[in-house]
C-alpha cells in the first residue's frame, strides 16, 4: 500500500505487497516483460462459460453496448455482483475477462462482462467508438445492473484502457457515485494517455506495440457503422503507424475532440484519482512496457486508495510460478480477492 502522497520516483526494486497476498514471482522463462505481455495475451486460457445471457444497453445517442450476464446457479437477490470492462481492442471473450469471470462465479458472484461500443457482440451496434473517457457509458451500465440486481453490492474491475476509464469515472463526480458500488480494481491503467503514447513512440519495441494496436483498431472499425468517410482515417492512404496517429485520424474527430492531445487531456484519469471515494485497488507492474511508472510519480492518493506494484508482470501478464494459487494466473486471483474483500 502506498502513502497518500506518492514518492517522487516509484521504486522498481521491490514489490509493494499487501498483508496476506502472495508475492508475484514470474513463471520460469517468462521474466522478460514483453514475454509476459505477449504470452499472456496469446495464450489466454480460461474455461468456456455456459449459459451467458446477452443484454443490450442503449445509450442516449442511440448506440448500443452489449453486457454479458453470467449468473451462478446459486445466486440470489442481494448477492454480490461484479462488473468487468475489457482493454484496448478486447472484448468479453478476452482471456482475462473469461478467467476472472469464471473464478468469481465459483464464489457465487454474478458477473457482467461489458463489450464496449463497437466491440465483440456490439461490433455492428454503434456509430461512435468507445474511448478512455466515456464515463457516461459506465454510469448507464451501472444503472442497468442496479435494475437487474437490486440490493446487491457491485464491484467493478477495468483492464488497461478500461482501468483508466474506471478511475476517471470514480473521480469525476464522486458525490454522485451510486451507493451500490462496493469495491473497484484497476489493472494496468494508462492514467496519462499522452505520456504513454509518447513513451511508446520513443523506443523500437514501443513503436511495434503502437503499430500493432493501431492496425488492429483500424481493422476493428473498418466495414462497421463506426467507419465514416468524412473522418481523416478514411482519407489516409495507409494504415496508421502508431496509436497517436490513429487517435488523431479517428478517435479524436469521431468523438468530438479537436485533436488527439485534447482527447488525451480530457480522458486521462491522472487528475481525478485524488477525488476517489470508493475503496479502490490498482495493480501495476514496474516493468510494464505500455504503462511507464513515471505516470504515477506525483499522484496524490486518497486514504481509501491502494496500489500494489510488482517488479515483473508486463502488461496484463502476471503469469507466475505455481504457488498457493490454484493456477499460475496470479493477476486473476488478486483481482478476485480485491473485488470481494
Amino acid at each position: 500500500m502506498v502513502p497518500t502522497e506518492a514518492p517522487e520516483i516509484w521504486p522498481g526494486s521491490e514489490t509493494i505487497a499487501f498483508p496476506g497476498i502472495p508475492e508475484f514471482h514470474p513463471k520460469k522463462g517468462l521474466k522478460n516483460p514483453h514475454l509476459q505481455t505477449i504470452v499472456g495475451a496469446f495464450c489466454p486460457g480460461g474455461p468456456r462459460i455456459m449459459g451467458t445471457i446477452q443484454r443490450k444497453l442503449r445509450f442516449s445517442d442511440g448506440d448500443f453496448a452489449v453486457i454479458h450476464d453470467d449468473k451462478p446457479p446459486g445466486w440470489q437477490r442481494g448477492d454480490h455482483v461484479a462488473f468487468l470492462m475489457h482493454g484496448l481492442a478486447g472484448c468479453h471473450r478476452s482471456g482475462y475477462m473469461v478467467r476472472t469471470a469464471s473464478k468469481l462465479m465459483e464464489r457465487n458472484v454474478r458477473v457482467f462482462r461489458m463489450d464496449h461500443r463497437g466491440c465483440g457482440a456490439g461490433q455492428m451496434l454503434a456509430k461512435s467508438p468507445y474511448h478512455a473517457g466515456r464515463i457516461q457509458d459506465v454510469a448507464m451500465a451501472i444503472q442497468m445492473l442496479e435494475r437487474l440486481c437490486p440490493e446487491s453490492p457491485i464491484s467493478m474491475a477495468g483492464f488497461s484502457i478500461s482501468a483508466n476509464l474506471l478511475l476517471r469515472f470514480l473521480g469525476d463526480n464522486p458525490n454522485n457515485i451510486p451507493q451500490s458500488i462496493f469495491r473497484a480494481v484497476a489493472i494496468c491503467p494508462p492514467i496519462d494517455l499522452q505520456h504513454c503514447v509518447n513513451q511508446l513512440d520513443s523506443t523500437v519495441i514501443g513503436r511495434k506495440y503502437s503499430r500493432y494496436f493501431a492496425k488492429k483498431l483500424t481493422q476493428q472499425v473498418r466495414d462497421t457503422p463506426l467507419w465514416r468517410e468524412d473522418l481523416p482515417l478514411a482519407k489516409a492512404k495507409t494504415i496508421p503507424g502508431s496509436m497517436k496517429t490513429f487517435d488523431e485520424l479517428f478517435t479524436a474527430p469521431a468523438c468530438g475532440y479537436e485533436n488527439a492531445l485534447e482527447y488525451y487531456e480530457a480522458a486521462s484519469a491522472r487528475d481525478h484519482i485524488r477525488n476517489t471515494q470508493v475503496h479502490t485497488t490498482v495493480l501495476l507492474a514496474a516493468d510494464d512496457p505500455l504503462i511507464p511508472m513515471e505516470c504515477w510519480s506525483k499522484i496524490r492518493f486518497p486514504q481509501n486508495f491502494s496500489v500494489c506494484i510488482t517488479d515483473h508482470g508486463g502488461h496484463l501478464g502476471f503469469m507466475g510460478r505455481n504457488s498457493q494459487d490454484a493456477d499460475n494466473r496470479w493477476m486473476d486471483w488478486r483481482v478476485v480477492e480485491w473485488l470481494l474483500n
